[in-house]
């Protein structure tokens, strides 16, 4: 038979567990909409990569999507077309990195102190 102080002291703690539990319930909740609030504004991030010494230019937006590509004169008539190809395919993976990494920062900074410092959990890395 338990006796009277240890009943108290697990209801107690059972109490403040669920109160913890209640409380990070509530964190999740609240980073999901700050996270879903973000990707509402990442349409509007814009990143850029560039080859060729800046003769092909590839701006991304947030969603990944390409919204521009612009090229040196000297390309419009050039004979060698694996080599625009090239050039266009090396400018759009380097915007895509640098969108990526703008992304990944604007969702963190937008849940920055809001998940639970667990132990051997890195929470940066999620997005």
């Amino acid at each position: 038979m338990v006796p009277v102080l240890e009943k108290d002291y697990i209801c107690a703690l059972n109490n403040e567990a669920m109160f913890d539990i209640m409380s990070i319930m509530n964190k999740v909740k609240e980073a999901q909409a700050k996270i879903k609030e973000a990707q509402a504004k990442l349409v509007h991030l814009k990143a850029e990569g560039e080859s060729g010494a800046g003769m092909v230019k590839v701006v991304v937006n947030g969603n990944r999507k390409v919204e521009a590509i612009q090229m040196d004169d000297s390309l419009v008539n050039v004979s060698d077309k694996e080599m625009l190809a090239d050039l266009v395919v090396a400018a759009t993976n380097k915007a895509m990195e640098a969108i990526d990494i703008k992304i990944k920062d604007e969702l963190k900074s937008a849940t920055d102190g809001m998940m639970p410092n667990i132990p051997g959990m890195d929470f940066g890395n999620m997005f």
